[in-house]
């Protein structure tokens, strides 16, 4: 028998890691807490929560198939393009690294709407300063601090120290996507490069979570577990694909400010509420 409630809920989960993915919030973190809420935070549904960012990284494939495509197709002619493929590698193998020594305890330990709630004020408080600085500078050095603008740009030892920035992601709430935007912005590339480059880290290293935690976890699940996950995958596709193509725009004119504030005041809520009984946040 289908269970409604449970496709709706996975619905839910999957428009939630859409829409969060690749804005500096924590994709994870609103996960954990929408998962509380709804009930859906078991073993299991950590491993969905995991797998299902398969389907965002669809949507980042879709957004820049042309520029994916001609960098494959042009490795072997095209130094930029043989450039651009192993500062991605470069970048994700900390992640691999780190994610084998430490993955287990983080999962065990830190994934808490308690851990979240605290984490999303930190780093909402970094990107403000992170943002200020940028600003300071761009208005001192007519924009100078920038110093690589495009990704094609990048050399090997800044796609290594955004791979070890990627790590900070590792906890719960941070926001992957945050800590590379932020953090490339703060290693000197452009707002524009940053966001481009966290697309691309994106690719190896959601792709790689979602299938060792597939494979790891495999005894958890069955095949009744399928549609579940489809509809995760699917709605976490159209809403991602949605979002990506917005944030491209809105980078090109904004900064992150807004991100910022919404990330204090959202931590804030879940630790009032949570203090004051009105919401039971699950463990």
């Amino acid at each position: 028998m289908i269970d409604f409630v449970l496709l709706a809920k996975a619905a839910l989960m999957g428009i939630v890691e859409g829409l969060t993915e690749f804005l500096p919030i924590s994709s994870t973190g609103h996960l954990i807490l929408a998962g509380a809420l709804l009930g859906f935070d078991d073993e299991k549904a950590k491993v969905f929560d995991i797998a299902i960012q398969t389907g965002a990284i669809f949507a980042v494939v879709l957004v820049y198939w042309d520029k994916i495509k001609s960098t494959l197709g042009g490795m072997s002619t095209q130094p930029q393009a043989r450039s651009l493929v192993l500062n991605v590698l470069i970048a994700f193998v900390p992640a691999v690294v780190l994610g084998l020594l430490f993955g287990k305890a983080i999962k065990a330990h830190l994934f808490t709407p308690w851990v979240v709630a605290s984490t999303f004020i930190v780093g909402g408080f970094v990107i403000l300063w992170a943002e200020r600085r940028q600003a300071a500078a761009d208005d001192v050095e007519t924009g100078s601090f920038c110093r690589v603008q495009s990704v094609d740009h990048l050399t090997a030892w800044d796609a290594l120290k955004v791979g070890l920035v990627q790590c900070l992601a590792m906890v719960p709430g941070t926001s992957r996507s945050g800590a590379t935007i932020i953090g490339g912005m703060l290693l000197g590339l452009s707002r524009q490069a940053a966001t481009d480059f966290s697309f691309f880290l994106a690719i190896p290293t959601l792709i790689g979570a979602g299938a060792y935690s597939l494979f790891k976890e495999r005894a958890l699940l069955s095949m009744a577990d399928m549609p579940i996950f489809l509809v995760g995958l699917l709605f976490s596709f159209i809403s991602a694909w949605m979002c990506v193509r917005w944030l491209l725009r809105f980078v090109s004119t904004h900064s992150f400010v807004g991100f910022a504030y919404y990330r204090i005041a959202f931590g804030v809520v879940v630790l009032a509420t949570a203090y004051s009984g009105t919401v039971t946040w699950a463990a």
